[in-house]
């Protein structure tokens, strides 16, 4: 009951129904909406499908009627706006950026997915700068936060709690954890991390090559009182202050490299490293180094994940890196079951986060197959969708419709 009461208030500070930012409203990836289609395919439950310009990975937002989506195309950084009605594009801003960044071929510029308030809606794209704008188009602010570089490209999408927008402006050499005011942009706090390099190779002690960076995107949540903006970054789990940057806690034990982001429920957060390293869960709520007090579980090798899990239950679900679903308990970390989803597709390999509406989960792998199953300690799959689509951004949702960006359109499936 506590948890669903957080929730209503998040969502009570957007209009109810919309997709405020990365992973929904509450920022883990559950929404409220329970109406959402099961089956859909290319001529089935498409209410529109609209052409982008190339290739993208961040995921769209809904605010309203209107849906925005970040793009690149060439050295042009841009947001685009379409009415959710028809999916028709309403207008398109961009910044010009010359200098050629880094980043993997599998992920694109402007990966980070934009942030809105119902005034304004906010982007990263890294080194091209953070940009504000109203939600005709016009541009608010801007601010140049100087070089972000890293071998493998950027993908921490902004966050705005309040009065403030936080940004995890990573990785690289200049990694940091910064709030700012969302109507001026004018930094309010900045806490600097130890940084990681650009990525390229370098032996470690035991021969071994070293990447370090995180990926992730902070959430905010109220624990016994107090609201805590945790982060999981190389190596730990932090939780700050979100007026003033203090750091609360910290719990050590994930490996160099995070491309998820923290979940919580039940005072407890679960946090995920990648490239085949650690998961952990905390207590939310404590002081200093909480590793020895309040530390659950640590699991030192897991299997690759990118996409963020959900929790419901007293457990969390997955979509991992080669295309297995997988249940755990919450509090033990122990596995309930292990799923291979199979679809159409040539590869089951699977980037996104999942989605929860009602008891039902939402995800869809780069083989263009989306999938839908029971949030259950019983593994039930209801549906395989295939859009045959090149797919590595997660779904947003918003009364009874669901946005799907492949690598060629922008989808919205309704009943």
């Amino acid at each position: 009951m506590f948890r669903l009461i957080v929730c209503l208030v998040i969502v009570a500070s957007v209009h109810a129904g919309d997709w405020p930012g990365w992973r929904g409203p509450t920022g883990d990836g559950i929404s409220l909406d329970k109406n959402l289609p099961v089956e859909w395919g290319s001529n089935k439950n498409v209410k529109w499908k609209v052409a982008l310009p190339a290739p993208g990975n961040s995921t769209p937002i809904v605010q309203g009627n209107k849906v925005f989506v970040t793009q690149a195309v060439g050295e042009e950084r841009m947001l685009m706006c379409f009415d959710r009605r028809n999916g028709k594009l309403l207008w398109k801003k961009g910044v010009s950026h010359e200098k050629t960044d880094p980043s993997h071929k599998t992920n694109p510029h402007a990966s980070g997915s934009p942030v809105t308030d119902g005034d304004r809606v906010i982007v990263s794209y890294a080194s091209a700068g953070v940009h504000c704008y109203d939600l005709k188009g016009n541009k608010l602010w801007s601010r140049d936060l100087g070089e972000q570089a890293h071998i493998w490209g950027y993908g921490a999408s902004p966050m705005i709690h309040g009065e403030l927008v936080y940004l995890n402006f990573g990785p690289g050499e200049r990694s940091f954890l910064m709030a700012m005011d969302k109507r001026t942009g004018k930094t309010v706090w900045q806490v600097d991390d130890q940084g990681g390099g650009f990525g390229n190779k370098v032996p470690g002690k035991s021969g071994r090559e070293i990447w370090i960076g995180s990926w992730s995107t902070p959430i905010v949540r109220t624990v016994n009182g107090r609201e805590e903006l945790i982060l999981t970054w190389p190596k730990r789990v932090v939780a700050f202050d979100p007026k003033n940057g203090e750091q609360l806690w910290q719990c050590k034990g994930l490996n160099q490299l995070v491309y998820t982001s923290p979940i919580y429920a039940d005072g407890i957060v679960v946090a995920m490293g990648g490239y085949s390293g650690s998961a952990l869960a905390v207590k939310a709520g404590g002081k200093g180094d909480v590793t020895e007090t309040h530390r659950l579980w640590q699991k030192p090798k897991t299997p690759q994940r990118i996409g963020s899990a959900v929790i419901y239950k007293g457990h969390y679900y997955i979509l991992n890196d080669r295309g297995i679903a997988q249940c755990f308990e919450l509090k033990t970390g122990k596995e309930i079951w292990a799923e291979r989803m199979r679809g159409e597709g040539k590869t089951s390999q699977n980037w996104s986060s999942l989605v929860l509406s009602g008891d039902k989960l939402y995800a869809a792998n780069q083989g263009g197959d989306a999938f839908v199953f029971r949030a259950s300690p019983k593994f039930e799959l209801l549906a395989t969708n295939s859009m045959k689509e090149k797919t590595i951004g997660s779904m947003a949702v918003s009364n009874g419709e669901i946005f799907i960006r492949t690598h060629k359109n922008l989808w919205c499936i309704a009943k």
